[in-house]
């Protein structure tokens, strides 16, 4: 173009940008990635949240933004919309991947340790309405028969692990050690 600016790009797919006068590129698979977060209390009992919108019970955590934010971004945004609490500190402790199926369109789930909080910060929990309707404090042993299955299994494996855990659909992978 005669003044310098680049010619605005021709919509071909989903994804897939053209240029005149430059070679299309295929699309890149969309995975669905999501982080979530461990938070206990100095009994060491753990955070988990009663969602509005599915049954069972969670922890805080949600779907990345795709606006290029990063797993930790994520994890602490979330943590701070449904139960008003910042987390500073993190310890990468598990990856899931779950792969895509009908109706559900699998993705990468990235699981945060996010250590002790004090009891003034937990007692300061201001619950997000529109998605959660209750919290409470329990112990591992307890939080792991409310939370839902996949949470359960991320939860479960990554609370056992000496150190970081790998895992597909909720299962550690024999192939990749600890």
């Amino acid at each position: 173009m005669a003044n310098g600016d680049d010619p605005p790009p021709v919509e071909l797919a989903v994804g897939v940008a053209a240029v005149p006068g430059v070679p299309a590129v295929p699309a890149v698979p969309a995975i669905p990635a999501s982080a979530g977060a461990l938070i206990f209390d100095h009994g060491g009992r753990l955070l988990v949240l009663k969602p509005t919108y599915k049954s069972g019970w969670t922890i805080p955590g949600g779907v990345m933004e795709a606006d290029g934010e990063t797993p930790w971004e994520a994890c602490r945004r979330e943590v701070r919309e449904e139960c008003g609490l910042e987390v500073s500190v993190g310890r990468l402790a598990c990856v899931d991947f779950r792969r895509p199926r009908p109706g559900r369109p699998g993705g990468i789930r990235f699981l945060f340790d996010c250590g002790e909080a004090d009891d003034a910060s937990l007692a300061r929990v201001a619950l997000q309405p529109e998605e959660i309707s209750e919290y409470r404090l329990a112990d591992l042993a307890t939080a792991l028969t409310l939370l839902r299955g996949p949470v359960r299994r991320r939860v479960d494996a990554a609370t056992r692990a000496a150190s970081f855990v790998y895992l597909e659909e909720g299962h550690p992978v024999p192939e990749i050690g600890a």
